[in-house]
């Protein structure tokens, strides 16, 4: 059993400096839960706590059913991945897999034993004789993973293990953690401020802002159902459109934005009325076409730019004061300069109070 928890977890350093404020979480055995948010907002240090590589200041930390806070490092029975790869250069790939084996005290064979598997899962065993300068970072990477593997630990912690990489190996590595993950079942904890990786990599995503949890969920929850202003900013490329507007009641009611009028996404929303808000729409969803939308309304708009990315076309357009961008297949042309109509299903509109930015409507 490899339930973690963390209860009422806080972080102070010297100078009184808070970086991790009243965290709770309970993480299920066998989650992949991933950690994300910009830097500084308090991830690596939660995973370092849990590691026992930094003191906490407030709160307990639970493993199965054992508070672990006064418990050493080394008895917690956690592996750590570090970004920095961390392998000993003068020992070859076996040496730096087998190192903490032969610490333990076991027999050269029962390392063999422990170690082969592991290689072969990760394509390492004929790079077994190479130095880390001879490998590759993504073979580096991998004997980072098989160190941590080969010990056979209740909980994973991954600390930004591919930032190092290129885009494609990433994408590569991205995909063998994932496998990994599948094949052994453990209990997996990861940080990162790529919100590609947390999105195909996450059983569910931990955002996290200024030491504060802002919302927990599975990606699609995360996505669809963002909780307040932020997440919805942070998770999305390219970001979510944010416009102030003020709701207005007439008929089934509406939201005056820009001097134009959008549709409230529900009826009973009259308690709003005169409120200030802001409005979000998503890139992807903001069509130039009617077509296949099933509550279409339409904004009146000035084409700024147009960036052709491939297969799609991001086009920057002039709502008011406000910049909205959309995002549609390459195959739509657009002239620069151009007044045009862009059509938004109003099931996609997002609603935040403009104050506390919370989720009026998501």
């Amino acid at each position: 059993m490899a339930a973690v928890e963390f209860k009422n977890i806080d972080k102070i350093y010297s100078g009184n400096t808070q970086v991790v404020k009243n965290f709770n979480l309970k993480i299920e055995d066998g989650e992949f839960i991933v950690f994300l948010g910009p830097s500084g907002c308090g991830k690596s240090t939660t995973l370092r706590m849990l590691a026992g590589l930094e003191e906490i200041s407030a709160g307990e930390i639970i493993i199965g059913d054992d508070v672990i806070n006064n418990i050493e490092p080394k008895d917690r029975n956690i592996a750590m991945v570090f970004q920095s790869y961390a392998l000993y250069p003068h020992m070859t790939v076996y040496e730096n897999i087998a190192f903490t084996l032969k610490l333990s005290g076991l027999s050269k064979q029962q390392i063999r034993d422990k170690i082969r598997p592991i290689t072969d899962m990760l394509q390492l065993t004929p790079l077994l004789d190479r130095k880390p300068r001879a490998l590759s970072g993504g073979q580096r990477q991998r004997v980072a993973m098989g160190r941590a593997m080969v010990r056979t630990p209740e909980v994973f912690l991954f600390d930004e293990p591919l930032s190092n990489l290129d885009a494609k190996l990433r994408n590569s590595m991205r995909r063998e953690i994932k496998r990994l993950h599948n094949k052994l079942q453990k209990t997996t904890i990861y940080v990162t401020h790529d919100q590609v990786e947390a999105m195909t990599l996450a059983d569910r995503i931990v955002i996290l802002r200024d030491g504060f949890i802002e919302q927990v969920g599975t990606p699609e929850e995360i996505y669809q159902t963002p909780a307040n202003e932020f997440v919805a900013g942070f998770i999305g490329s390219p970001t979510m459109n944010l416009i102030q507007g003020k709701i207005k009641k007439s008929g089934e009611g509406y939201i005056e934005l820009e001097g134009q009028r959008l549709p409230l996404p529900v009826k009973d929303i009259t308690v709003l009325e005169d409120q200030n808000v802001l409005v979000g729409i998503r890139p992807c969803d903001i069509h130039l076409t009617a077509e296949l939308l099933e509550y279409p309304f339409t904004i009146k708009v000035k084409v700024q730019t147009c960036e052709l990315l491939g297969s799609s076309i991001h086009i920057e357009t002039k709502l008011g004061e406000y910049t909205l961008t959309v995002e549609t297949p390459s195959s739509d042309l657009i002239e620069e300069g151009q007044v045009i109509d862009l059509y938004i299903d109003k099931s996609k509109i997002h609603i935040f109070d403009s104050k506390s930015g919370d989720a009026i409507v998501a």
